[in-house]
């Protein structure tokens, strides 16, 4: 049965990293809404880090690697785009940085989904801000056991 959620999920020639995606999608719903917005449609993309790489030449004319690539979309109901994310470059970045995958995955995820809410990360203290917003929501992604414990509230 296909989901309704306007949270969307493709996996292109790359292992299928998406763990829980309903959790996934009630995280990144909460993110919008402490933006005041909503999602109307994002899609999240996972693919190899030489298509990312073709994205990234072809559209924003970027001839270097990237873990994350943005495409908004115009949208009268709130947040709508593509997040392109390279596999690879997130297994690497995870190795780099000792954390497990899924972490780093959902790094990666909340910071394409920051950059369509309107962030920026050009500037040191853009890139900064971005850090520490992507920190803030990932220590407060909801682990089976962060779930258990508010139902026992």
């Amino acid at each position: 049965m296909a989901s309704t959620d306007p949270i969307g999920f493709i996996v292109q020639q790359v292992p299928n990293a998406f763990r829980d995606r309903e959790r996934l999608r009630r995280w990144l719903h909460r993110v919008a809404q402490d933006h005041g917005s909503r999602i109307d449609a994002v899609t999240f993309v996972l693919m190899d880090e030489k298509s990312l790489l073709h994205y990234n030449h072809t559209f924003l004319h970027h001839d270097e690697h990237t873990d994350v690539i943005t495409f908004p979309v115009d949208s009268n109901n709130g947040v709508a785009g593509d997040v392109l994310m390279s596999y690879d470059r997130i297994k690497e970045n995870a190795d780099n940085f000792n954390v497990p995958v899924q972490h780093e995955l959902r790094r990666v995820m909340v910071h394409g989904l920051l950059h369509l809410l309107g962030h920026k990360d050009k500037s040191k203290a853009d890139r900064s801000a971005m850090r520490q917003r992507e920190d803030t929501y990932l220590a407060h992604f909801p682990t089976p056991d962060k779930e258990k414990a508010a139902t026992r509230k």
